[in-house]
């Protein structure tokens, strides 16, 4: 699939700025929430933007590399945890409810059939990916199959008034998808990619750690990004790429979640590196590689701390700092209609 994005408005950022500067406050004292408003009005071409119908989408798949023992915890959690996020007993649910985000769960690749009342989005693509130890994860039409529906979803999202999306996932076994992926776009060195995913502790994360390694080993694909993502890749992180793209595409805000919602936005910039352009990276993972992913795309979190749930729980809970970004811009006095003096000596 081709994705059309262009860049933001540059030449709004300095009216951006001016209105900021302006605020009844020293320059620059707002800090990260000044960058923030400046980058939403920018993708959004306005000196007063607006957030609406904020929604996360949680992607849910199987990995076929979690049969190879590369995960503490059986596959038939991945089905498990939806019908968890349904029953709304999830840290993603309270943190939604919280924030007033709307919550969609995605059935990308689940070794599972949900109720179709179950209110689970039906996109699956197959029962689980096969293991990439000696084989690609995916066909080259599966590949494809994923990426066009996860654009379609965030289309979807779109044509129903929003414009602020955010990402999450579910899939026993997917950090080591998102490990590989990490050392083979940026070769970081495997092992500073792998790490506990679910709770390994320090002979499961060697063993873990071996099994990747082989796989990378036996991997005989070229180096393209479609080979490379197909091959190594999960149907939530190919699903989770194709719907930023399109989101991008549509000037919509994306909330970058943790490690493996950076590994799916990792991939897509390689496909079309504009998308970097529309993304709030929302916390950083205690997830080794993470801080990998993050200098490689020379991106800054807004919060650490210690999180490594996925979900999109970091995205939820960094929402109100966004928000507080646009609502200071839009309504916050200025100097002058406060009548307050504005001098620079001010700092």
């Amino acid at each position: 699939m081709n994705f059309n994005i262009d860049k933001p408005n540059e030449t709004l950022i300095e009216q951006l700025q001016h209105k900021i500067d302006f605020k009844t406050k020293p320059i620059g004292s707002l800090g990260v929430l000044e960058q923030l408003a400046v980058k939403i009005g920018s993708i959004q071409e306005t000196l007063s933007p607006e957030l609406k119908k904020p929604v996360i989408m949680v992607f849910a798949a199987d990995h076929g590399i979690a049969l190879d023992g590369v995960s503490p915890y059986p596959q038939e959690v991945t089905w498990q945890m939806v019908a968890n996020f349904m029953a709304g007993g999830a840290a993603i649910n309270v943190f939604g409810r919280q924030n007033n985000i709307d919550i969609k769960i995605v059935d990308a690749g689940v070794n599972y059939d949900f109720d179709k009342n179950s209110g689970v989005i039906d996109a699956k693509v197959a029962y689980g990916t096969k293991s990439y130890l000696n084989n690609a994860a995916m066909s080259n039409e599966q590949f494809e199959l994923a990426l066009k529906r996860g654009a379609d979803l965030a289309e979807k999202m779109h044509n129903e008034g929003s414009n602020v999306i955010g990402f999450g996932e579910m899939g026993i076994a997917n950090t080591s998808s998102a490990a590989v992926l990490l050392h083979l776009l940026t070769k970081v060195d495997l092992k500073e990619c792998v790490g506990r995913g679910t709770g390994w502790d320090d002979e499961g994360l060697k063993r873990k750690y071996e099994i990747l390694k082989s796989a990378v080993e036996n991997y005989n694909g070229d180096k393209s990004i479609e080979s490379i993502f197909s091959h190594f890749g999960g149907f939530e992180i190919v699903m989770i790429a194709g719907a930023m793209l399109k989101a991008a595409e549509l000037k919509m805000i994306i909330m970058v979640d943790g490690f493996i919602i950076t590994s799916a936005l990792l991939a897509a910039s390689k496909m079309n590196p504009n998308v970097l352009e529309y993304c709030i990276f929302t916390h950083k993972s205690n997830e080794n590689g993470h801080k990998h992913m993050l200098e490689h795309l020379n991106a800054n979190a807004i919060l650490d701390l210690g999180m490594r749930l996925g979900e999109g729980t970091g995205a939820a809970v960094a929402y109100p700092i966004i928000e507080s970004a646009v609502n200071f811009l839009n309504q916050m006095a200025s100097f002058e209609d406060a009548g307050v003096s504005n001098s620079d000596k001010i700092n």
